[in-house]
């Protein structure tokens, strides 16, 4: 059987002053319809469309907690773990 993961993921837009939380079983497919505004909605709105973060997991119960632990936080505590791990900003999107 096929093992089958869930991400937690941060868009941000290019001025990286606005944040969106997802979660989702295919992360890159999930990017490319933010990418291409097929997800309407805030995203699109704010044209959130660079990955700065993500976390994998196996059971989406787990998934889902974190990602509302993470809509939970201040916008300096997001900050502060997207640059634990991507100092620079970079869309992650172009290594998945």
């Amino acid at each position: 059987m096929e093992e089958k993961y869930y991400y937690i993921y941060i868009l941000m837009n290019k001025w990286n002053t606005t944040s969106y939380i997802g979660v989702t079983n295919s992360l890159s497919e999930r990017v490319w319809q933010h990418k291409e505004k097929i997800v309407k909605g805030f995203t699109e709105k704010y044209n959130l469309n660079k990955l700065v973060y993500y976390e994998i997991f196996e059971n989406v119960v787990e998934a889902i907690s974190r990602e509302k632990q993470l809509k939970r936080w201040s916008r300096k505590k997001k900050v502060d773990l997207i640059r634990k791990l991507n100092s620079d900003f970079k869309d992650l999107s172009d290594d998945l």
